[in-house]
């Protein structure tokens, strides 16, 4: 009797340590609307930024680029990893690609390759994705302790 009982409650943890890392393999970071919105974000900064000088085009136009995709990028990298702290570390890289981004676009509009409202407008699609990304980093973190 005692064995069988041992036997299910070892049976039990496999099971949820199973169902844990099926979790873990399985998340899918187009499901995540944080994706969604940064993903939308980088599609209206790299149309935003074909208006820029060619004279940019190595420089802040492919900066600003580069900072806007690597949001969602490293969004969905953290989603291949296989354990929350993996999670935790691209959420994190992807928190410092949209402050770098903040400043990106503060400079276009400084360099009046962009008007002051469509820096309103960018930079408050920024803070809500970086406002996601805190929540969710936060929540990962939470599940890995």
């Amino acid at each position: 009797m005692c064995l069988t009982w041992l036997l299910k409650a070892i049976s039990g943890q496999l099971t949820a340590f199973s169902n844990q890392v099926n979790i873990i393999l399985m998340r899918d970071f187009k499901s995540l609307l944080v994706w969604q919105k940064s993903h939308e974000l980088t599609l209206s900064v790299y149309e935003l930024t074909s208006d820029f000088p060619r004279s940019e085009i190595y420089g802040l136009t492919s900066q600003i680029r580069r900072s806007s995709s690597s949001i969602p990028t490293n969004i969905a990298e953290g989603c291949g990893r296989t354990s929350q702290s993996q999670m935790a570390h691209f959420l994190n890289i992807s928190l410092g690609s949209a402050s770098e981004l903040r400043y990106q676009i503060i400079l276009a509009r400084d360099l009046n390759y962009i008007s002051n409202k469509m820096c309103k407008e960018l930079s408050v699609s920024v803070d809500e994705v970086m406002k996601m990304l805190t929540s969710l980093h936060q929540k990962v973190q939470r599940t890995n302790s």
